[in-house]
């Protein structure tokens, strides 16, 4: 690791929050490209919630759109963290938390893209049978039900634990340079795709370009990464995507805020 990694030995129960504090301007500065992100997505989206399995157009739109609600949903719950990255290194260089933030994006962007693929090739192989009026809904409501099921599995858990307690991961695959902190950035990233991409299946089964569900959802991932009752807020997670899964189910009129699709194929392209 080398001599510009100097971990606090007294940072206490809290690292991460520690080094939030100490880093306010960074920390304000991620917060401050989050609410841009946010004000970009409510923008370019107005008009485009058609409800469960939008389309998202051509790959590189939806990319596009992706990487920006990623930085809108996730900075501010991964900010603390940065944080730690930048003091625990003691980087010299401004780029350096960027350019963890950025290796934090791209594993996303390889969810993203995964999550686009699978579309496709869904609609691919059975067509309009995943239309709304036919599968849709059910496959829809089961993947909130699935991603009930996923919020109390050990996997889960684990890659939770990561999130909220990062000291160890960083200390324990550190890579220095530009290209380490790219590196480690990815890594943590990977760490929270395991632990959120239930969520984000959720979102897509929502409604991807709805800001309410958006807004729902990020709301639900620091709740996790950032209370202190963490058993208590996972359990409560599940129980509303497994009310939320039910309800869409059986009675999607009930649910506040959700677009009613008519004979839409479930696509991203």
């Amino acid at each position: 690791m080398g001599s510009t990694a100097g971990p606090t030995p007294n940072a206490g129960p809290n690292p991460a929050y520690a080094a939030a504090r100490a880093r306010l301007g960074l920390v304000l500065a991620l917060f401050a490209v989050a609410a841009a992100g946010w004000v970009w997505t409510a923008r370019e989206m107005r008009g485009m919630d058609h409800g469960p399995w939008t389309s998202l157009g051509s790959l590189g739109w939806f990319l596009t759109v992706w990487v920006v609600m990623m930085a809108a949903m996730m900075f501010p719950s991964v900010a603390p963290t940065i944080a730690l990255y930048t003091q625990v290194t003691k980087a010299a260089s401004r780029a350096a938390p960027w350019l963890f933030a950025g290796g934090y994006l791209l594993a996303w962007v390889g969810a993203g893209l995964v999550a686009f693929l699978v579309g496709r090739g869904t609609v691919a192989i059975a067509g309009d049978t995943v239309a709304w009026d036919h599968a849709g809904r059910a496959v829809a409501g089961a993947t909130l039900v699935v991603a009930a099921a996923y919020e109390l599995t050990p996997l889960k858990d684990v890659c939770l634990a990561k999130c909220r307690s990062p000291l160890s991961a960083l200390l324990g695959s550190w890579h220095g340079g530009p290209t380490g902190a790219l590196r480690m950035g990815a890594g943590n990233g990977a760490w929270c795709v395991g632990c959120c991409w239930a969520l984000m299946a959720s979102l897509f089964a929502l409604g991807i370009m709805s800001i309410t569900w958006m807004a729902l959802v990020a709301g639900i991932i620091a709740a996790e990464k950032t209370l202190p009752w963490r058993r208590t807020v996972t359990l409560t997670t599940a129980g509303l995507l497994l009310a939320l899964g039910v309800l869409l189910i059986a009675a999607p009129d009930a649910l506040p805020g959700l677009h009613l699709p008519s004979g839409q194929s479930m696509q991203m392209g």
